[in-house]
């Protein structure tokens, strides 16, 4: 088998470009796509031959596909990847995985007994700016890394099934957990509502991995001005990712301090300060969704290891929920427990209110 078969469902914001990039891959095949809204769906399909308009995953479900990709409200990801897992397809989902962990640990065991992929689009992971990234830490062009520091801010759009961490944060956790390759020990945040009383739209996260090493990050839906900026901080140098510089995304920072060896020196701090060359690394020009895309294919045809896996996407949701937890006890620390490779939020020290509802009280999708 040279190709996978594959339907789309959701033609909302995200769909269309879902299905631009599985209807030029080389080694996917999109046969349908699958929206409750009959004019969206025409009118999404209108530029594509032969393909296949249905109106709800039942109707999906029947025509053989190998693999789907959804692209629907995140509180659908659960109920919908679910029943096509079970269904025998593989799945790509949108980010995030799913809306409370307990879901994200159900679909994962569910791609397990079913020997399925489960993919989860975090699409930064595959562009070119990552990938160089990740490539100068492992190489220690940085020296040791002191702390990452986030800002995604924008005006709008505003969800309303999430708040503005669900929404926004997932981008830069993941990056964050793929560049660096390590488990967080623990993770607060503190936000505050102003359009919606019940969805913070304003939040600031603070993850502490132990060994000097933190991160912060800031997101926003009321931001004046648009930045999509990330810092790794470093002993020896320091990089710049600024996603909205199409010409120079990255910049390497040759500047820092120096603290002297001697105990004395130390205990004064004398620092000296270095202020050396500033230079950009060369970046291929990609588009990372058809990158992620070609990779899904790949994990299916091949059986590649998937860099975005199940497991990728159930630990950013552990993240998320922590985060929200968090900011329900007044910024208390959820400190991450590890086991098996995993991190378990424990209990904060006041007490947080669950984010999630349970998998009985979710609402009904029509897709």
């Amino acid at each position: 088998m040279s190709q996978i078969s594959v339907g789309v469902i959701g033609c909302g914001y995200w769909g269309p470009n879902l299905i631009r990039n599985f209807s030029t891959c080389p080694n996917t095949d999109l046969v349908a796509v699958c929206d409750s809204d009959r004019s969206r769906l025409e009118k999404v399909c209108s530029n594509y031959r032969n393909i296949q308009m249905v109106e709800s995953v039942y109707e999906l479900l029947q025509l053989g596909l190998d693999a789907v990709a959804i692209a629907t409200p995140v509180n659908t990801h659960y109920p919908i990847a679910a029943k096509c897992l079970a269904a025998g397809l593989h799945v790509l989902v949108e980010k995030p995985l799913a809306e409370s962990v307990e879901q994200a640990e159900e679909l994962v065991s569910l791609a397990a007994i079913h020997d399925r992929v489960l993919m989860v689009d975090h699409t930064y992971l595959f562009g070119s700016p990552i990938r160089i990234i990740k490539q100068l830490i492992e190489n220690d062009e940085l020296g040791e890394l002191y702390y990452v520091d986030g800002v995604r801010i924008n005006l709008g759009l505003f969800q309303r099934d999430v708040n503005v961490i669900w929404d926004l944060a997932p981008h830069d956790l993941a990056i964050m957990d793929f560049i660096l390759g390590i488990e967080a020990r623990s993770i607060s945040a503190w936000g505050c509502s102003h359009a919606n009383p019940s969805i913070e739209d304003i939040a600031y996260l603070n993850v502490d991995f132990g060994d000097r090493l933190m991160a912060n990050f800031h997101v926003n839906w009321l931001s004046p001005v648009k930045m999509r900026q990330m810092i790794f901080a470093g002993k020896r140098k320091s990089l710049v990712f600024n996603e909205l510089n199409p010409t120079e995304p990255l910049k390497v920072y040759d500047r820092g301090i120096e603290i002297g060896s001697e105990r004395d020196t130390q205990r004064q701090l004398q620092i000296g300060y270095r202020s050396g060359d500033v230079w950009s690394p060369h970046v291929e020009s990609n588009e990372a969704l058809q990158t992620m895309v070609t990779h899904f294919a790949d994990c299916i045809l091949n059986g590649t290891p998937c860099e975005s896996g199940g497991e990728f996407g159930l630990r950013i949701v552990r993240y998320l929920e922590s985060a929200t937890r968090s900011i329900r006890a007044q910024g208390g620390r959820i400190v991450l427990r590890r086991e098996a490779g995993r991190n378990i939020p424990s209990e904060p020290a006041t007490h947080a209110r669950r984010f999630a509802p349970s998998v009985a009280s979710l609402p009904q999708t029509s897709i």
